[in-house]
């Protein structure tokens, strides 16, 4: 209990960091709404249908304010049916999902030389991750917060000067996770991924 509230307290102050010092990146502020697909994950959670590492759907949403070559971003993301195979046959797994909050900074190629072209950026933070599962029976099922960090590439550009679209690639990593839950972890907790996403960038 004492992590996950240590957890909580820290994603809470690391999105308030960034969204107050906002005003310092306000030249291009942009929401985007994205989807997309997590993939070759990986974990130490009891993994029943064996589905972690194949692609699961994803959707979210990120708020960015991005100056000439620095910028912060807050991320939010839910992938529903993360450890659920689409086997209807037998399913061991009844519900489950996996939740991002992520507080990032990012580094973009310089406005004024991609104004009317595709822009490349590297962004990389630090979050929360809620794991949940439930189980046939409700012999295993996880509910977990973890700290996680996460780190991609991706391009952004403008069809107007409002509309544009995005592609992002990043990878999640579960941080700092000692406890050995026994019967629900081999070993320290721990939960990692792919995510590959498109996005409708709005300017406001």
């Amino acid at each position: 209990m004492r992590i996950q509230g240590a957890a909580r307290s820290t994603a809470i102050l690391v999105a308030g960091l960034l969204l107050t010092s906002a005003g310092a990146y306000a030249e291009d502020r942009q929401i985007r709404p994205f989807i997309g697909a997590t993939f070759g994950g990986g974990t130490t959670f009891v993994n029943l249908e064996r589905a972690v590492g194949k692609p699961n759907p994803t959707i979210g949403a990120s708020a960015v304010f991005l100056g000439e070559l620095f910028g912060v971003e807050v991320d939010i993301a839910d992938a529903p049916g993360f450890f659920e195979s689409g086997d209807t046959t037998l399913p061991l797994i009844v519900g489950s999902r996996v939740t991002t909050l992520s507080g990032n900074f990012v580094v973009a190629a310089p406005h004024r030389m991609t104004e009317y072209s595709l822009r490349p950026y590297v962004v990389g933070g630090g979050g929360l991750m809620r794991v949940r599962t439930t189980t046939t029976f409700n012999v295993f099922d996880v509910s977990k917060v973890i700290p996680q960090v996460d780190v991609g590439v991706g391009v952004v550009g403008f069809l107007t000067n409002r509309f544009g679209v995005c592609w992002d690639v990043r990878r999640f990593q579960s941080v700092g996770r000692k406890t050995r839950n026994v019967g629900l972890s081999f070993g320290d907790e721990s939960l990692s991924f792919w995510r590959a996403t498109m996005a409708a960038a709005i300017r406001y």
